[in-house]
């Protein structure tokens, strides 16, 4: 069975089998996401995962109305936790990050799910690529320089086009998945099941 050459530890494989790629729709877990892969920012994707279930705990189940109440007090909590990145700017921007996700959920003109808000840069459907190898895979596309310039004029941080891509392609906006990855077809029927359902 072939997948992707990225993964090569236990917990790298479940994810790329199970997560990566997958279209995800629900708010909390985008912006979850979202702040994993800033959180990753100079590191590897298997050190953020490996330290997920802590990030999990130690930022109250992402729930961005918490953490936009975060105070001083609750960034010196974080930076004595050994289970997350404890990095002072990356902490400061997670806050940050959750201001600028409650306000843009509530925007003016009614409230808007961060999923339509973020989905809307592809069309609101996923896309398939047809790369064969890992050098084809791009770090940055015009998407997501267009979400990272979006994010970034609404205050969110750690947010740059490169870091924007991954998350766009761990969250299943584009599929990624080389060409001979048994998940990339799987991935791809299924979207066009949902599709097909929605007509």
């Amino acid at each position: 069975m072939n997948r992707c050459p990225w993964p090569t530890k236990p917990l790298d494989i479940a994810y790329h089998d199970e997560e990566w790629g997958v279209p995800l729709r629900d708010d909390r877990r985008l912006f979850e996401l979202l702040i994993l892969e800033g959180a990753q920012a100079g590191l590897s994707w298997s050190t953020i995962l490996a330290k997920r279930e802590n990030y999990r705990r130690a930022f109250d189940a992402f729930d961005p109305q918490r953490i936009a109440r975060y105070t001083s007090r609750d960034v010196n909590r974080l930076l004595t936790d050994p289970g997350i990145v404890r990095n002072r700017l990356k902490i400061t921007a997670t806050i940050d990050n959750a201001r600028a996700y409650l306000e843009l959920c509530a925007q003016r003109d009614g409230p808007r799910p961060f999923a339509d808000h973020l989905w809307q840069f592809v069309g609101g459907r996923p896309r398939t690529n047809t790369f064969r190898s890992m050098r084809e895979v791009p770090a940055r596309t015009p998407e997501s320089d267009a979400l990272s310039k979006d994010l970034k004029q609404r205050g969110f941080r750690f947010v740059g086009s490169t870091t924007c891509y991954a998350f766009m392609q761990a969250a299943g906006m584009v599929n990624d998945h080389l060409v001979d990855c048994f998940r990339r077809e799987q991935i791809r029927c299924q979207n066009e099941l949902r599709n097909r359902s929605r007509r």
